[in-house]
């Protein structure tokens, strides 16, 4: 019995000396380089957003309405950084209809206005609910 397990064990163990190790495969799905770039567009994406929505705090007309309202407009603006992903793209997109309702000229019609209180009110919900 004890020659037939030597007989046998000695070339299984001399195949698995010999054996290449298995390696994964070295091929991807996605490019890292791929992966790469579409995190860097997706963080200048939400840069770009929280750029657009200082730039409308920021905007004498917006820290009027504030004001009249009785929102601290600090507060919103400190709070931008927290903002989730598709919370912080609905403030954006309401940051870029006030930024451009505004940049023709200094008059606030009424439509830009709600849009500013839209606005506030969105970032103050957010920073209430964090």
């Amino acid at each position: 019995m004890r020659t037939i397990t030597t007989l046998i064990s000695a070339p299984l163990m001399l195949i698995l000396g010999l054996a290449t190790p298995a390696h994964a495969q070295e091929r991807h799905a996605v490019a890292p380089s791929a992966l790469a770039a579409a995190v860097t567009d997706h963080m200048a994406a939400r840069d770009a957003d929280r750029d657009a929505i200082r730039e409308a705090l920021a905007r004498p007309e917006v820290r009027a309405v504030a004001e009249r309202t009785g929102i601290d407009i600090d507060r919103a603006a400190a709070s931008i950084d927290s903002l989730d992903s598709s919370s912080l793209a609905r403030a954006a997109e309401s940051a870029r209809q006030v930024n451009q309702a505004l940049v023709g000229g200094s008059s606030i019609t009424i439509s830009t206005t709600t849009i500013i209180i839209v606005l506030l009110i969105i970032i103050l919900i957010l920073v209430a609910a964090t």
